[in-house]
């Protein structure tokens, strides 16, 4: 500093400005208090699965300490504990958490590794891979495009109809593919249609909400009622479709590896009897769902109003819509060799799964073997055949006088193996293992019969008020969690209810499988509710509101036909002799 130059202070510590300071001091620690408090909530916002993954195991832990003889079904109630925590909140991956009982099982003394190892891959689960494969096939070669425009074709280009067509075509997809593929695969040709009837001046496919603040930020774009219609179609189709058959979803295949492996001495599920109950289910759910899309968004009963208005396209509208899905069906070209294999080989193995023990006369493995032969061994042979077969027929030209046309490598095979490591659910075989691996451990840990003693209180409840409280439950839980984990928690509570209570195991396990898969109200619930709330701009209020309907229709329907129709078809009248083993510790008071 330079001695010459005096130094005046700038701000003199006066007792105005001393008061000031100290206020400003106050309001420091106060701002700090407040800082603190912000990032602890947001440290823990952050952070919050891995306390979920250290606290919840220590939570548990009173589960090993409780003084009782049968130490080893507490240890697997402490592991499933574990597991079903994991599993509705994601902390882990879901089949990562699927792995657990590898690990703690031996370590515990539940099972050894060999036989816990071996819950992962079994017949359910090789059905679930042959399934998977033939429906990557039927992707891969188009058939399922030239089967759809044909429905829409056929069923007409009205708005009432071509929603119809859609719902029913993506739910006849679904039932054989993936939701998420059906889904996805119905998104170009709405698409397509809406943005060609809006380019004709028949229809706005988007409308702008207007601005509400003076930010300078852009309008949003919303959809209007009739392109909300068509995008809801889609995803509630696939989610229905999927009850149709066994293989229409992970859920069902989940539960019919936990039936057969809990009750080894019934006769197990056949996709014969199950696609006699559950496709004339799954038509009355889809035509009510549509009914109900028709009447709340586009003025069905309602002639005179706006909704109605505006999806009056008219003649020429319909012609415009007619124009689009014939010019898709031609961008298709000619069947193709690949199609029309995979199309025969699609119908036998259907044929295969329905004959294999049909009920109303004998199956086709009787005329083989002796041996019992399970739907996945159906599965597996149609997918080796894929690999055998050429997708091409260019080995007829290898003799052709023009060499140009004489092929120069082999034909490739219908299916390749990287298109099954691309499009497969690999982790859902986890997710799978894990739920059987739950179900193998409750019985050999006794834990089963624990849990059925604990439930002997139930039996003076009315069978059918179980069953509606158990689908509503099962309906408003998979909402906010995934459908397979839901079903590998419930599954074996119900198992041992049924027991208990002296109904079929039936009864009330494959009602509560199917509502696990009817997620109607947020985006989060399915992959196809996300898909088309991202395509759409659809706002979650929007979706749950719309979810109303089919989760009243399907909770209704499911309860009155199973009690109904489904007694017949399963024969759930009397209790069955193989729901009580000869092993079973189960005290049934009298």
């Amino acid at each position: 500093m330079d001695p010459n130059h005096s130094y005046v202070n700038p701000c003199p510590l006066t007792r105005s400005n001393y008061t000031g300071l100290i206020a400003n001091v106050h309001f420091t620690k106060r701002r700090k208090t407040t800082n603190f408090c912000s990032l602890l909530i947001q440290f823990l916002s952050i952070y919050w699965r891995s306390f979920v993954i250290v606290l919840w195991p220590l939570i548990l832990l009173p589960v090993l300490v409780i003084e009782t003889s049968e130490v080893r079904a507490m240890r697997c109630l402490y592991i499933i504990g574990i597991m079903a925590m994991f599993w509705m909140t994601e902390v882990l991956p879901l089949p990562i958490t699927g792995l657990i009982p590898v690990v703690l099982y031996p370590l515990m003394g539940i099972m050894d590794t060999g036989d816990t190892c071996a819950c992962y891959m079994n017949d359910t689960t090789m059905m679930f891979i042959g399934s998977m494969v033939i429906a990557i096939v039927i992707e891969n070669s188009g058939l399922h495009m030239r089967i759809a425009l044909l429905i829409i074709k056929t069923i007409g280009c009205s708005h009432r109809r071509l929603t119809l067509g859609l719902f029913c075509v993506t739910m006849f997809l679904s039932m054989w593919i993936s939701n998420t593929a059906a889904t996805t695969m119905m998104l170009p040709i709405i698409e397509t249609v809406l943005v060609e009837l809006e380019a004709q001046g028949l229809g706005r496919k988007f409308v702008e909400e207007e601005s509400n603040g003076e930010d300078g930020t852009e309008p949003v774009k919303k959809p209007t009622r009739v392109t909300m219609v068509y995008y809801l179609v889609a995803a509630y189709a696939s989610s229905l479709g999927g009850i149709g058959t066994l293989v229409g979803t992970g859920t069902n295949l989940t539960f019919k590896g936990f039936f057969e492996n809990r009750f080894p001495e019934s006769s197990g599920i056949s996709l014969t009897s199950w696609m006699l109950y559950s496709v004339p289910v799954m038509l009355l759910m889809g035509l009510l769902t549509w009914l109900w899309l028709q009447i709340m968004y586009m003025g069905m009963f309602r002639p005179e109003s706006k909704d109605a208005r505006a999806i009056d396209i008219g003649v020429q509208g319909e012609k415009v819509a007619a124009r689009v899905i014939e010019k898709k069906y031609k961008e298709l070209g000619p069947i193709t060799w690949h199609e029309s294999c995979v199309g025969i080989f699609f119908i036998a193995v259907v044929l295969l799964w329905f004959f294999r023990n049909p009920g109303f006369t004998t199956g086709w493995p009787s005329y083989v073997t002796k041996s019992h032969v399970k739907d996945s061994t159906a599965a597996a042979a149609v997918v080796i055949l894929f690999f055998i077969l050429p997708s091409k027929l260019d080995f007829l030209r290898s003799f052709d006088m023009d060499p140009a046309n004489r092929p120069n490598k082999p034909s490739p095979s219908m299916i390749t193996w990287k298109m099954i490591h691309d499009k497969m659910h690999w982790s859902l075989i986890l997710v799978l293992g894990g739920g059987f691996a739950i179900s193998t451990g409750s019985t050999d840990s006794r834990l089963s019969s624990i849990l059925g003693n604990a439930l002997i209180s139930l039996k003076s409840i009315d069978p059918f008020a179980i069953l509606f409280i158990v689908c509503l439950f099962a309906e408003t839980i998979t909402e906010l969690t995934s459908n397979v984990a839901i079903a590998n928690i419930i599954l074996p509570v119900l198992a041992e209810m049924c027991v208990v209570m002296k109904i079929h195991p039936l009864y009330l396990m494959l009602p509560a499988s199917l509502c696990c898969s009817f997620s109607f109200h947020l985006p989060v619930g399915t992959p196809p509710n996300a898909i088309v709330t991202e395509a759409a701009h659809i706002k979650t209020r929007d979706f749950a509101i719309a979810g109303i309907g089919p989760s009243v229709i399907t909770l209704i329907v499911t309860t009155i036909a199973f009690s109904t129709w489904g007694t017949y078809v399963f024969n759930l009248s009397e209790f069955p002799d193989w729901a009580l083993e000869k092993n079973s510790t189960i005290n049934i008071q009298r």
